[in-house]
């Protein structure tokens, strides 16, 4: 049997005007603000009022507590949003599979620091040319990020994947070097060996993940895996700047990727020692939700960092 013209057209309007209600409430929780919402999607306050009064009303239970600050997700708002954001997402991926159309839209991301400032926004005037539809805002972190509650599409960071909630794509892995000061050489000594290390000290560097100090690591020649060394430390660091500044300063042992001290080795302020036992090359990745449909936006990011980490000197 035919469904009647016009209530098919009745029911492709429901159909329009919940996939609206979903974006708007998304936005809302990513902005936390009903206005900001508003602004971003180019639509009427009242119009996100009332959409969000009629998803709250079809559903029946409460989504959105409302402050005078800002806007915070109840219990059951959190679960509707994640199933919200896979809907959308599996619509803009059906939609493009079909089409050749740049991404367009809000990318929220967050960086680990140094790598953005030595990797990424050099060369992210080039990107946002290539996507002009994109309107990117970063965020910079060494931290774990909630990605649903701060409303970020994806971050970037340097080690192993901690989280199993999160999904890693892997693109890239930077040579690491062992180093410490001249000062500090002086008064410990140049180890040898790694037996050499019992009487030398380390900074301890303090995952963010574990609240505990990264060990030394050491590749030995035949062996398949690292060798892990903690020496005594008297300082302990949770970022990365203030890391490498501990080891100009003469208080230990560092490990770091190879890029951030070549300016420090190159003028003697930094030396590397054990040369012929590197630790194990320190992957970085972009880690997003395991649930949610890699979006187009996600996507077009996740590759351009791979090739600008692949075409880097490190």
């Amino acid at each position: 049997m035919l469904v009647p013209y016009t209530l098919t057209i009745s029911l492709g309007r429901q159909i329009m005007d919940r996939i609206q209600e979903m974006q708007i409430f998304v936005r809302i929780l990513e902005r936390r603000s009903f206005t900001q919402a508003a602004e971003d999607l180019q639509i009427p306050r009242a119009t996100v009022t009332n959409a969000m009064k009629r998803m709250e009303q079809r559903l029946g239970t409460r989504l959105l507590e409302r402050t005078t600050r800002q806007v915070r997700p109840t219990h059951d708002g959190d679960a509707h949003y994640r199933r919200c954001v896979r809907l959308l997402a599996d619509i803009e991926e059906a939609e493009n599979s079909f089409r050749d159309v740049a991404p367009k839209g809000l990318l929220r991301v967050n960086l680990q620091g140094t790598l953005a400032r030595h990797f990424v926004m050099p060369a992210l005037p080039g990107f946002l040319s290539q996507y002009p539809g994109l309107e990117l805002q970063i965020g910079e972190d060494d931290r774990l990020v909630d990605l649903v509650r701060e409303g970020v599409d994806c971050v970037l960071r340097a080690g192993t994947l901690q989280d199993s909630s999160m999904v890693g794509r892997r693109v890239a892995q930077l040579p690491q070097v062992s180093c410490a000061s001249p000062d500090y050489l002086a008064k410990y000594g140049e180890p040898l060996s790694i037996d050499g290390l019992s009487t030398h000290r380390a900074v301890n560097y303090l995952s963010s993940a574990t609240g505990k100090a990264v060990p030394l690591e050491f590749m030995v020649p035949g062996s398949a895996t690292a060798t892990h060394v903690q020496p005594d430390a008297i300082v302990s660091v949770t970022g990365a700047d203030l890391y490498t500044a501990a080891a100009i300063a003469g208080l230990g042992i560092v490990q770091v990727p190879r890029y951030r001290v070549v300016d420090e080795l190159a003028s003697g302020r930094l030396k590397m020692i054990l040369p012929d036992m590197p630790p194990p090359p320190l992957p970085v990745s972009v880690l997003y939700l395991q649930n949610r449909q890699l979006s187009a936006r996600v996507r077009v990011f996740t590759q351009w960092l791979r090739i600008i980490f692949e075409t880097a000197n490190v």
